[in-house]
């Protein structure tokens, strides 16, 4: 009998382990919020801890990623708004282990803050995580999630090297988020790298913003980036 009973104390071992660790992670963990200190200048920072996903430049009207047979997503399915070319597009995957607060890619005023709810019911995003894991580009092949979830987009008006610009930064939900928080409004200030709202459990967020020739665009998919740290373009 010793046998089973010590095998069975070790199973009740591991549980306790594994909850335990479960309820740091969703309690404390998850909800970490380290310093950041942005690099001097103006370029375009990383508005989440992530993996880029995509770094697209558009300069005609076409899709601006094809997800599967028979499903593209388009600027305008991403921001729930049409907008003139040529744009930048970047995305940002965010694992369940990466930090989730957001912060702002620019320093400027906030145009609005619209929540769209999604097109259907949000789709998982486990897919786009496992290719990311296994190095598998292009790693939104088959993301639904993209065109289809829950978002939120915010409209920053400011400036990149001394240029005026529009940014748009789209929070995408998971299927196991429970919120999607903005803590500014239409007319509010916000410094380039504070703080803006967060995604409860794993996301993405998205970055538009007008292409020009003279910017550089810093990173490509597969590199991990941090929120307010990165920069992006300049």
């Amino acid at each position: 009998m010793e046998g089973p009973i010590a095998a069975l104390a070790a199973l009740a071992v591991a549980a306790s382990l594994v909850a335990g660790a479960y309820v740091f992670w969703r309690t404390v963990w998850f909800w970490r919020n380290p310093p950041r200190r942005p690099p001097p200048g103006e370029g375009l920072l990383a508005p989440a801890d992530g993996t880029v996903v995509y770094a697209i430049r558009l300069t005609e009207a076409e899709p601006v990623v094809n997800l599967k047979r028979g499903l593209a997503a388009r600027l305008s399915d991403i921001a729930r708004e049409d907008m003139a070319l040529p744009k930048l597009l970047i995305g940002v995957f965010m694992s369940p282990f990466d930090v989730h607060f957001n912060r702002a890619p620019l320093a400027g005023i906030i145009e609005f803050v619209r929540h769209h709810p999604g097109r259907g019911p949000n789709l998982d995003m486990g897919r786009m995580h496992r290719r990311i894991l296994g190095r598998r580009e292009p790693y939104y092949e088959g993301s639904g999630h993209i065109v289809q979830n829950e978002r939120a987009v915010t409209k920053i008006n400011g400036s990149i090297k001394g240029v005026t610009v529009s940014c748009y930064v789209v929070q995408i939900a998971a299927r196991t988020v429970s919120g999607i928080d903005n803590y500014f409004e239409a007319g509010d200030a916000v410094e380039r790298g504070a703080v803006f709202g967060m995604i409860r459990i794993g996301s993405q967020v998205d970055v538009i913003i007008p292409w020009r020739k003279d910017w550089n665009v810093r990173v490509r998919p597969g590199d991990r980036v941090r929120a307010g740290e990165t920069v992006m373009v300049d």
